[in-house]
């Protein structure tokens, strides 16, 4: 059987730890017979939660007995993780075992050094302060999971899903891993990456600043032709001014700032409404369709009918065909 060592640590995320329980745990194969051993391990006997206290049954040698080492994320992910842990999941990588991280667990593996000059990803809010704690790590926060042979990394909880699937594909083939997957009631494969479901947040501006009106002027106008003369003259600057003004304000350009609005705007209409796409392309500013759909990818990883079928809200909905 192969063995997959479960690394509980203090402050463990309930879900990332439970999915890869559960996920190898019932995994089987066409007779019927379990693939996978699955053992929780900790430093010490007991480790808590937010919520309550987990007995581990094996200690950190499991790490170097395992085939496969998961490692959930902490509530606390930037805290150090204990330097006997550190060196647990490094004498396992010395000897080749596989190691995988779900949701901000990447912080553990980062921490031991595992990441240092490979591509990783976690979940999209922590992704940033992954990348500036460690630079010698590719970040990559948007995809689901990263596979670098023997170092894996997962996104958000959902995605330590998608990556248990993708390992029991890897050891045991799409077939083990398509019974795996109905069993959990998802899909083998998502479509897209961790995008889609990122908060594309607007750059802060501070209140009071000349700014202000502005960009409030722009939300109340999206679905109309927008130029950065019309914005320019609604401040009172010239074009090259209100360009600098702008960028130092933001961080970003006009033009930036107006497609994240317009794609903003977008998402809500895809969520909230039945319109089809070339209304929502129009009601959000977009020239054409064929433009909305080719932005809207390369902000969100997903193409809008993919967008709403996901992300689509229960409540009451306008009228409107879909496209």
């Amino acid at each position: 059987m192969h063995t997959i060592a479960v690394l509980a640590q203090d402050h463990v995320v309930p879900a990332d730890l439970a999915t890869p329980v559960e996920v190898f745990g019932r995994a089987a194969l066409a007779d019927g017979r379990r693939p996978y051993r699955v053992r929780v391990c900790a430093r010490t006997p007991q480790v808590t939660s937010e919520a309550f206290t987990i007995v581990a049954p094996y200690g950190l040698e499991a790490l170097r007995e395992a085939d496969t080492v998961i490692v959930p994320g902490r509530s606390e992910p930037a805290a150090p993780p204990d330097p006997e842990v550190l060196a647990a999941l490094r004498a396992a990588a010395a000897g080749g075992t596989r190691i995988a991280s779900i949701c901000v667990g990447a912080f553990t593996l980062a921490a031991a050094g595992l990441l240092d000059g490979l591509s990783a990803t976690t979940h999209w809010t922590a992704a940033r302060r992954l990348a500036e704690a460690y630079p010698l790590i590719d970040v990559r926060p948007d995809v689901l999971y990263v596979d670098n042979g023997q170092i894996l990394t997962s996104a958000g909880a959902a995605a330590g899903l998608d990556l248990c699937l993708h390992l029991i594909r890897r050891d045991f083939g799409s077939a083990v891993a398509a019974d795996s997957a109905r069993l959990s009631v998802v899909p083998l494969e998502r479509e897209g990456g961790q995008a889609q479901f990122v908060s594309h947040a607007l750059p802060p501006v501070p209140r009071g600043s000349l700014l202000e009106p502005v960009l409030a002027w722009i939300e109340e106008h999206l679905a109309q032709e927008i130029t950065l003369a019309d914005l320019a003259a609604r401040s009172g600057l010239s074009e090259r001014t209100f360009s600098r003004r702008f960028r130092e304000q933001t961080g970003t350009t006009p033009l930036q700032w107006l497609l994240r609005a317009r794609v903003r705007r977008a998402q809500f209409l895809l969520e909230s409404t039945d319109h089809g796409v070339e209304r929502v392309a129009a009601q959000s500013g977009f020239s054409s369709a064929t433009a909305f759909r080719e932005r809207f990818k390369r902000v969100v990883g997903v193409t809008p009918q993919s967008y709403r079928a996901s992300f689509r809200s229960s409540g009451p909905r306008a009228g409107g065909a879909r496209n």
